[in-house]
């Protein structure tokens, strides 16, 4: 069995936003003369919608409507071998797809969605997507700027709790948008609040709900380890390249970052992960690939692969009734 716990679920809102982001003066949207010959051909009649300039300037292919999209994950989770996967709205707002596409495919989509808990309705939207049938809450503090100990935080641990079975993904350490990145967007992050160690005392308030923390900790390896000593409710995922590994001293491989998460975590708080996102790309199988090998170099037992690449994913995340 191979699950994934880290995809995202790149829909035509999430392209829009970013396309309401790229060219702004004056307050309303201008766009470039390469822009409009990028567009020439697939909007005549018009300026290009900004979904269309987003996925222009990439290079991507579009996603089409929530279900299409649906449609093309469970066939390239099918085509790598993949049995079931977290799916991620990636900008707050997107709610709506994510229900819609684990309401399609109920036996292959575990769905998250971003709250952005400085927002006064963050909690109502977190309440609503749960009732919905999203498993997750993905937390972002140094998108967003707040601590994770902010009381508004600890808001969205509070819906998380009402709800046996929800989880809580916060994203720690360092945070790079590659999409942003390529679109020349600028990403105002404050690493501030990204330090692990400030999950501790919310976490610990609310031990019944799974706490997250993807890559690792994503460069505060040391820090996320710590968290995950104190607390026996966080988990990592493994996902992305682990490229944080250059900011540690000794020349940490990942083989090393398996082995020291399984000694203080042990092998029931790691979940795969690929940090897949896009197509044409589709599903990342060379981090499936490096990640084995990074088991095989250290002799990990076959149980404990497979409760990594599996296992655990179902013990958070069973199979709803009736799928």
């Amino acid at each position: 069995m191979l699950n994934d716990a880290h995809c995202h679920f790149f829909s035509t809102r999430f392209f829009a936003a970013l396309g309401r982001g790229l060219t702004i003066s004056g307050g309303r949207k201008t766009f470039s003369s390469a822009d409009a010959a990028i567009f020439a051909a697939s909007a005549p009649s018009g300026p290009a919608a900004p979904h269309e300039m987003a996925l222009g300037r990439l290079g991507w292919e579009a996603p089409g409507s929530v279900e299409a999209l649906a449609d093309r994950w469970a066939i390239e989770l099918d085509r790598a071998g993949v049995s079931r996967a977290v799916l991620i709205g990636s900008v707050p707002g997107d709610a709506e797809s994510i229900v819609s596409a684990v309401r399609r495919h109920p036996a292959r989509f575990v769905g998250f969605v971003m709250i952005d808990p400085t927002q006064p309705d963050a909690a109502v939207e977190a309440e609503g997507a749960i009732r919905d049938g999203v498993r997750g809450i993905c937390l972002f503090p140094a998108m967003h700027r707040y601590p994770v100990y902010d009381e508004r935080a600890k808001r969205i641990f509070e819906v998380a709790a009402a709800h046996p079975g929800a989880a809580l993904f916060v994203h720690c350490g360092v945070l790079s948008v590659g999409v942003r990145r390529k679109l020349g967007l600028p990403s105002p992050f404050d690493v501030r609040f990204s330090n692990p160690l400030d999950l501790h005392a919310v976490a610990l308030q609310y031990p019944a709900v799974p706490v997250i923390v993807p890559h690792f900790g994503a460069g505060f390896f040391r820090e996320a380890l710590m968290l995950a000593d104190l607390c026996p409710n966080v988990h990592f995922d493994t996902s992305s390249s682990n490229s944080w590994v250059k900011y540690q001293p000794g020349g940490l491989t990942l083989g090393g970052v398996f082995r020291q998460a399984l000694s203080v975590a042990g092998p029931d708080r790691l979940l795969f992960g690929s940090d897949s996102s896009f197509f044409p790309r589709g599903w990342v199988g060379d981090v499936h690939a490096a990640q084995s090998a990074a088991l095989d170099e250290i002799g990990a037992a076959d149980e404990v692969r497979q409760k990594v690449f599996g296992g655990n994913f179902e013990r958070l995340f069973p199979q709803p009734t009736g799928s």
